[in-house]
């Protein structure tokens, strides 16, 4: 159990992002040693800036941020850098040292076997699955032997089994951790309370506890000063009439009238400074093009890895309207590869029907042009409408006027993830390929979006490894690289 060290503690911290969007509000909050919590917030909120503040990749406008003295911090990304893409994993590892280290392969198996990942330390990451990536991203951050670990959705394109094991790895640590993850039943399985960081009043609130009680007293909280503040507005609004009929009258009602006015003043102070909701996307549908019928896609072959060699088999799936395709497998076997041949309509693996748009969701998001603005963006993907129907789609996935104005690249990953959703909805595909689409994304919204994939009725092919959100998804046929690769 957490000692009664504190090893980190902001200090009324301030931070705007580029100078104009304020992040963080006179931030206070503190942590002792071997405590672990999780960090929660809407999309977009500056939970990643948070650790950036932490690992002093950025600095705050005012305030302070206290680290206990030689405490050594450590980060898993979110994502895998782009610049490293083509190290080699021991390249990868090397640069987490400021000096040379003696026994690096030594450290790097023992590393590599504590997260369960059976690769070669010539192999570039590039050659990685999203999950294998994932993976390594927690073993780089591990390898430094932190006294703070901190971890930007870990649990990202991780399979089952990678899943359980990081699962217990944190039951099992001894040391202190900050996880930012919109797995619930993940989370709950080893934090002992929450940072919840409010996008609207860009505050930290500071709770601790079992994550679904702590979950609970928030909603509960909300509810309560929602309650409050809907009582004030009503007995306000009957005192506004009162005076407004008194004012008239003049004499002695006027007096009435002035002293009512001063207790309506401080009903209004009354008000309590509400903590928002997160919102939820919009309800939406991903339209169908139009001018398809017949089969629109078929696929021939497949490569999958297994015992480290690439194998092939050939196979006999089509797709037409309404059908769609679940591809299954564990981290590494080769469903990102299938998916990107699929795309690129590489002719020994599958053929898509000439006239069929296409509209593909990637877990690295490297359909996105990280230079192009959102509205950009989106104006490339809109088949047909206006200006109205695209700022309006934009909305509809919580993309306001100066998200439009913003470079891809300076989203956070949730947006991009949103933003590529709204691609596909102007876009109008007439087939629908998605890999790993929970990625990053609030679990707000994934029943909307499930609901929305349910409905759709194009051809798709999904990869998720998510089955709660599955099983809200009409799945027609299913192909497993397992069973067949047997």
């Amino acid at each position: 159990m957490p000692n009664n060290n504190v090893i980190l503690r902001f200090n009324k911290v301030s931070f705007n992002y580029d100078h104009k969007k304020l992040i963080l509000n006179e931030v206070d909050f503190s942590l002792r040693q071997g405590m672990k919590f999780a960090l929660m917030g809407q999309n977009g909120a500056g939970k990643s800036t948070l650790f950036d503040l932490i690992f002093k990749i950025k600095y705050p406008d005012s305030g302070s941020i206290a680290l206990e003295k030689e405490l050594s911090v450590a980060i898993a990304k979110q994502a895998m850098p782009s610049d490293k893409m083509d190290c080699t994993i021991k390249k990868f590892f090397e640069s987490a040292y400021d000096k040379k280290v003696y026994d690096i392969d030594h450290r790097i198996a023992e590393i590599l076997e504590l997260v369960h990942l059976n690769i070669a330390s010539e192999k570039k990451i590039r050659s990685l699955s999203g999950g294998q990536q994932a993976r390594l991203l927690l073993a780089f951050a591990l390898i430094q032997q932190p006294d703070l670990l901190l971890l930007d959705e870990p649990t990202n394109n991780l399979d089952a089994e990678g899943l359980a094991h990081l699962t217990q790895f944190l039951v099992d640590y001894k040391k202190t951790c900050i996880v930012i993850s919109h797995d619930a039943k993940f989370l709950n399985a080893f934090t002992h309370g929450v940072l919840y960081l409010d996008i609207f009043t860009h505050k930290i609130e500071q709770y601790v506890g079992n994550y679904f009680n702590v979950v609970k007293e928030i909603t509960a909280r909300i509810e309560r000063e929602k309650s409050k503040n809907a009582r004030l507005k009503r007995d306000i609004r009957h005192r506004k009439e009162q005076i407004s009929f008194f004012a008239q009258k003049g004499g002695h009602l006027r007096d009435v009238a002035r002293k009512m006015r001063e207790r309506v003043e401080e009903l209004e102070e009354e008000k309590v400074e509400m903590r928002q909701e997160d919102k939820t996307i919009r309800c939406f549908i991903i339209p169908c093009q139009e001018d398809i019928s017949g089969k629109i896609v078929s696929i021939y072959s497949a490569s999958f890895i297994q015992n480290k060699k690439v194998l092939n088999k050939k196979i006999n799936i089509f797709l037409k309207r309404k059908t769609h395709l679940l591809l299954s497998g564990p981290n590494g076997i080769g469903k990102t590869t299938l998916l990107q041949d699929i795309v690129l309509n590489k002719p020994s693996v599958s053929c898509i029907e000439q006239g069929v748009c296409v509209g593909y969701y990637g877990q690295d998001f490297s359909c996105l042009d990280p230079k192009e603005t959102v509205y950009c963006s989106l104006a490339k993907a809109m088949c047909d409408g206006s200006e109205q129907t695209l700022r309006s789609t934009a909305a509809g996935f919580l993309l306001s006027a100066e998200n439009l104005k913003s470079n891809i690249g300076d989203l956070s990953e949730g947006q991009k993830g949103l933003v590529s959703f709204a691609r596909i909805v102007l876009q109008k595909p007439g087939l629908l390929i998605l890999d790993e689409p929970t990625n990053h994304i609030n679990f707000r919204h994934l029943p909307v979006i499930a609901d929305a994939l349910n409905k759709y009725e194009g051809a798709m092919i999904l990869v998720s490894h998510v089955p709660e959100f599955v099983k809200k998804i009409r799945i027609d046929n299913t192909l497993d690289l397992v069973k067949l690769a047997k």
